[in-house]
């Protein structure tokens, strides 16, 4: 796995405590593509995510860009089972 700058950033942040509500949901999504994740759309918003034997299915922030505190939490916790830290 091969991390930009900008994905390391991104995960950096994503692990902060208290949790930030102004990170960018493409920019999780690119992180998760340089992680190895497959992401498929699903039905309406939703995005299903593989990565390693996890998955979860998540929510597209809509019509903002920035991802809500909640799922930032839920992707944390993906990553963290997944074995993905900063």
């Amino acid at each position: 796995m091969k991390l930009n700058r900008k994905q390391t950033r991104t995960l950096s942040k994503i692990y902060e405590k208290p949790i930030r509500s102004d990170i960018k949901w493409t920019e999780i999504i690119s992180l998760l593509e340089a992680c190895g994740a497959l992401i498929y759309q699903r039905q309406g918003s939703r995005v299903g995510i593989k990565l390693g034997k996890q998955k979860a299915v998540f929510h597209t922030p809509h019509p903002q860009k920035e991802t809500v505190k909640g799922a930032v939490e839920d992707m944390r916790e993906f990553l963290r089972r997944a074995g993905i830290k900063p």
